[in-house]
């Protein structure tokens, strides 16, 4: 009885419209989370290359394998996210930066600075020197809010090169993590 409430009430809050300092206090909070900085990309039905940058990634599962990606219901790659077969999860480093902010711009060849090859048996676009890359099954699409959540699992891995700083979003800007000596 008392999941079946904790549902309910989940479902009554998600409907019931919050107010605007409330939206903005949790955009604050959020800010203050570190997290890592994708470029997410596929095929579209057309065959074009598609991709957007990506803070929202992470594992979900060990058994199965199985990785979340966000996107906004309004990302102009929406579609081609949630219909596509299969994506890469191209993790940054430190040098992307200008990468990340290119592939979060709208209106913009995303493509136009190079740099992305042809994932061998498959043609979806990969950035040979990201920092790790994942090429994903889609698995199942969940709706949460105004996002919706790919669950997929990661079929190939590759590592990029050793001692790459990672690329962060926090604070609303671009950071690097490095190692502090003890």
């Amino acid at each position: 009885m008392t999941a079946v409430r904790t549902r309910a009430a989940t479902t009554a809050a998600q409907d019931t419209p919050r107010p605007r300092a409330a939206a903005q206090s949790f955009r604050d909070a959020m800010a203050l989370l570190a997290a890592p900085v994708s470029v997410i990309t596929a095929l579209d039905p057309d065959g074009r290359r598609r991709g957007f940058t990506a803070s929202s990634v992470s594992s979900v599962s060990l058994d199965p394998p199985l990785i979340l990606a966000g996107i906004a219901l309004t990302s102009s790659c929406h579609t081609t996210l949630t219909t596509a077969p299969e994506f890469v999860v191209n993790v940054l480093g430190a040098q992307h930066r200008d990468l990340a902010r290119r592939f979060a711009t709208q209106d913009v060849d995303r493509f136009a600075g190079g740099g992305f090859a042809p994932w061998e048996n498959s043609g979806t676009p990969y950035l040979p020197d990201a920092a790790l890359l994942m090429r994903c099954r889609t698995a199942r699409i969940v709706r949460a809010g105004d996002h919706d959540l790919v669950l997929a699992t990661p079929v190939e891995f590759r590592h990029g090169v050793d001692g790459t700083d990672p690329l962060l979003w926090y604070r609303r800007g671009f950071h690097t993590a490095r190692a502090h000596s003890a």
